[in-house]
């Protein structure tokens, strides 16, 4: 890993054994582009990758230079008034009412490892020699805006983080209307352009399509990153594949309105431009104040789309998320609301963690619904004290009997929202989200807090810190559901309403920090509506998340699958419902819901008291293989072997980090009859060392013959799959099969 400037050549050079991103001072003292992808050697000079020619009807930046025009010279963060019509990274109005903004360098320093964003959620290092960041400053002085652009290169990673700090010198007010936290100009749009898009209950589809000229973008307008589409795009080669070819992976390291887009000239250059949504966003800045904004990850791969979400996991996993959870296996939990929902006494949900324990669950979890006014989705949001006719003795009492059984205790909140008629309601309607005079709309019968009022957020952390003192909490599933439609704060000046979508994320992140700090050895998910906060700000302080409301096995492989490319396994909650499932009415079997589930933060959502005695043995065996799997199912290398989204059968495995052992996971769909042979070509194995394969079936158990065979073997041969489906033998099993294999190497 190196950072080096090449003073002649007024050239930087960031590289490692991956990546290379190499960006130049011009002779206009612009900051231009010059190459970004796989490491090339280091050196003087690499101007003869810098372009120019004369076209017609561009605007030159010197009047005896007819070739030297900015809309023609890829840059570093493109601004309006240069020449360059493009759609730029920095927008912003001075007092006068000018936008035009003329940023040249000024000077740089390279440091060793990475600095910490204040009050954002950003990757880390723990050793200096981790990374290494170089900061280029650029000005206006007419305009008095000062921008420093952060890059920090890590040393074991194809990865480079993003971001930007702009600053005001000048009299009066500076305006944002746009701060993107990347820009990044590419020399071809040969590109297919992948992005993960959805809904409720089917998040994080995978979607691609050709570059084609002019703007291809993804974003929300939500409040939060969404279920429609998450922030994150990937440039892929037409003929990148899972396994081979090149592809550029860009995150955004926030929770809120989110821009990532590819715009495409005629000339076929591609910018990336990737930060908040300037939609309602506008940022004042006085003399002397700085606004930085979220970081955004660029990975480099050219092993293919595995390798660039190996690179996303292992970094988003160890340097991203933090706490005392980010390296424990997680706790194998129940999760009362689809056995109950709002319907439960103390008994009740004491029988069932009964039930859990007897078959080896660790942590009972208690969703909606214990707290006042609470028996429907009507009430008792806001007010936040807990139900005595459902649990008598407080939630520490409820604790302590969970305790006592050996069972760990978690909890649901929604911390974010508030019901009509609470007292919080009656006593501050200043604090919730809306314009005075106008009616606010609600969403599931709820409004929204104002997070970005400080106020509001002081208030709910000493609530919630004097409901959580002394009560035995381990995990703490953080709901949030509803988008913000009525984004006015009360709280703010009139000129300062564009703050308030970003300052409410801040307010979240504050709290999030506060309980975090507080209660450290609470393990937090959070959830919205199941997947609509999934994203990398997020992950900064809860280590999980709740992957999507449907917990239908077959829906699951899409979500997890699509899920996979950016964010690791153990991020993943993934539980085993009842069926028919609750949102697809789907039917499938308990087998085949856990062999999905294992591969996340695994648990159960369904009553264990109706399971029967079957039912009950498959999951006591379930349990134990997940106990004793967790560490390579949750932090092993995982591979993606056939998607969902190209036909019926899905494949995935997970490799330890020796590559002594795997567990490799088939499923099929539907059932289907006389068709031909099947292999499956696996991945990330030793190709030297002979692995014995063991296929597992119901319960765990072994269901057909035990193959040896070398790591190039089952990676380029195949290992064979073929089953009663194959020829005119009649298979014993229906739809939505699923099969593991475990895949251990054998003594040299």
């Amino acid at each position: 890993m190196s950072i080096v400037f090449h003073e002649q050549s007024k050239t930087f050079h960031l590289y490692n054994q991956d990546i290379s991103y190499i960006i130049k001072i011009l002779p206009s003292g612009h900051l231009g582009q010059l190459y970004c992808g796989k490491a090339i050697h280091d050196r003087p000079d690499f101007d003869r990758l810098f372009e120019t020619c004369p076209r017609s009807m561009s605007v030159c930046y010197f009047e005896d230079d007819p070739a030297y025009s900015l809309e023609h010279i890829k840059q570093e963060y493109a601004t309006c008034g240069t020449g360059d019509m493009h759609l730029p990274a920095l927008d912003a109005c001075t007092p006068d009412s000018s936008r035009l903004l003329d940023l040249h360098y000024q000077g740089h320093a390279v440091t060793p490892g990475k600095p910490v964003l204040n009050g954002l959620p950003a990757t880390y290092t723990e050793q200096d020699d981790e990374a290494e960041t170089l900061s280029v400053r650029l000005a206006d002085p007419l305009a008095g805006v000062t921008v420093t652009l952060f890059y920090t290169i890590f040393a074991q990673y194809p990865a480079i983080a993003r971001h930007a700090e702009i600053g005001y010198t000048g009299q009066g007010t500076l305006r944002l209307d746009r701060a993107m936290s990347l820009c990044l100009d590419l020399p071809d749009m040969d590109y297919e352009m992948v992005e993960l898009t959805g809904a409720w209950a089917r998040e994080r589809h995978v979607v691609a399509r050709p570059l084609a000229q002019g703007v291809q973008a993804v974003y929300s307008l939500r409040g939060c990153s969404s279920h429609h589409f998450n922030p994150f795009l990937a440039l892929k080669r037409p003929d990148t594949t899972e396994l081979s070819g090149e592809v550029y992976g860009f995150s955004l390291v926030y929770s809120g309105n989110f821009l990532a887009q590819a715009d495409v000239d005629p000339y076929h250059v591609t910018r990336v431009t990737m930060g908040i949504h300037p939609q309602n966003f506008h940022w004042k800045l006085a003399a002397g104040e700085t606004f930085t904004t979220p970081e955004a990850v660029l990975v480099y791969s050219d092993r293919g789309l595995n390798g660039m979400s190996q690179t996303f996991h292992q970094l988003y996993r160890t340097r991203l998320a933090r706490g005392v959870w980010r390296d424990k296996v997680r706790p194998i939990l129940v999760n009362n609301w689809e056995a109950t929902y709002f319907d439960f006494d103390e008994d009740k949900l004491l029988g069932l963690a009964a039930e859990a324990k007897k078959l080896g669950i660790e942590l009972f979890v208690l969703d909606d619904g214990w707290f006042t006014n609470r028996n429907d989705d009507h009430g008792g949001l806001g007010d936040w004290e807990v139900n005595t006719a459902k649990l008598p003795d407080g939630l520490k009492g409820f604790g302590e009997k969970l305790n006592a059984m050996g069972m760990q205790f978690g909890l649901w909140i929604e911390p974010e929202m508030v019901n009509p008629g609470t007292r919080m309601w009656q006593e501050h309607p200043d604090w919730v989200l809306h314009q005075p005079g106008r009616r606010p709309q609600p969403g599931r019968n709820q409004y929204v807090l104002d997070y970005s009022n400080p106020a509001v957020v002081e208030h709910l952390y000493h609530h919630f810190e004097a409901l959580f003192d002394g009560v035995p909490l381990r995990y703490i599933k953080w709901d949030m559901n509803r988008s913000i439609s009525d984004a006015f704060s009360c709280a703010a000046n009139p000129d300062t309403q564009g703050e308030v979508l970003h300052r409410y994320i801040l307010g979240v992140y504050r709290l999030y920090q506060l309980l975090t700090d507080r209660f450290p050895q609470i393990l937090f998910e959070s959830c919205a509506s199941g997947g609509a906060r999934f994203d990398p700000g997020m992950l900064y302080y809860a280590p999980q998340c709740w992957t999507s409301d449907d917990t239908d096995a077959v829906e699951r492989l899409k979500i997890q699958y699509g899920t996979s490319f950016v964010y690791p396994v153990s991020s993943m909650g993934a539980h085993v419902a009842a069926v028919p499932n609750h949102q697809v009415k789907r039917v499938t079997s308990l087998t085949m819901r856990a062999n999905v589930a294992i591969f996340g933060a695994f648990g159960y959502e369904l009553d264990l008291t109706r399971l029967g005695d079957h039912g009950q043995e498959l999951v006591t065996r379930q349990v134990e293989f997940v106990k004793q799997h967790r560490q390579l199912l949750q932090f092993g290398t995982f591979w993606r072997l056939k998607s969902p989204f190209a036909g019926n059968e899905t494949a995935w495995m997970t490799v330890s980090p020796d590559r002594q052992h795997a567990i490799l996971a088939d499923y099929r769909v539907l059932q289907e009859v006389n068709v031909g042979y099947r292999r499956l070509k696996l991945a990330g194995l030793d190709p030297d060392t002979l692995y014995r394969v063991t296929p597992l079936g119901s319960g765990m158990a072994v269901c057909g013959p035990v193959q040896e065979a070398f790591g190039d073997e089952l990676m380029h041969a195949g290992l064979v799959t073929s089953d009663g489906s194959c020829g005119e033998n009649k298979s014993d099993e229906g739809d939505f099969l699923s099969r593991l294999y475990l895949v251990d190497a054998l003594p040299q």
